[in-house]
């Protein structure tokens, strides 16, 4: 029987823009890793669509959460501190932190997104992100921008 144990002080952290992200580990045998992700004030990330689900379970604070329909208004749920919302695979979407506190959650992803998060992620916050970067690496992981029309 293997066991592996993650603390605060042997975790791998990720900064992807203003958000920290620590992963937590994957289940073995699984196609499933758990990351951390601290989201200031602010921050969040624009409407996109991936093949990976999600599901995000708040901790702390609140998050705002997204969904966007071709046929109607996108529905928003402002999640606050004990709340899951599962965000199925290819459905455009988004989250921010809209309440002015910072927030915390934890997020069920595949691979795939932990290594697009590794990929793109630095030691320090980014202050100045590298867009051309980040596209580039959202191209290479299937993550679709949405085009959003006013």
């Amino acid at each position: 029987m293997s066991i592996d144990v993650t603390t605060t002080q042997n975790g791998e952290t990720r900064w992807v823009v203003a958000d920290r992200i620590r992963f937590l580990g994957g289940l073995a045998g699984s196609n499933l890793e758990l990351v951390e992700v601290e989201v200031p004030p602010g921050s969040g990330t624009p409407p996109h669509s991936h093949a990976s689900p999600e599901l995000f379970y708040v901790i702390d604070g609140e998050i705002t959460i997204r969904h966007f329909a071709t046929d109607r208004p996108p529905t928003t749920v402002a999640a606050g501190a004990g709340t899951s919302v599962r965000i199925e695979r290819n459905a455009p979407h988004n989250y921010m932190n809209e309440s002015g506190k910072p927030a915390r959650m934890l997020v069920l992803i595949e691979p795939s997104m932990t290594a697009f998060f590794r990929e793109i992620g630095t030691a320090e916050p980014q202050v100045q992100p590298d867009f051309a970067r980040i596209g580039a690496a959202m191209q290479r992981h299937g993550i679709q921008p949405l085009e959003m029309v006013p």
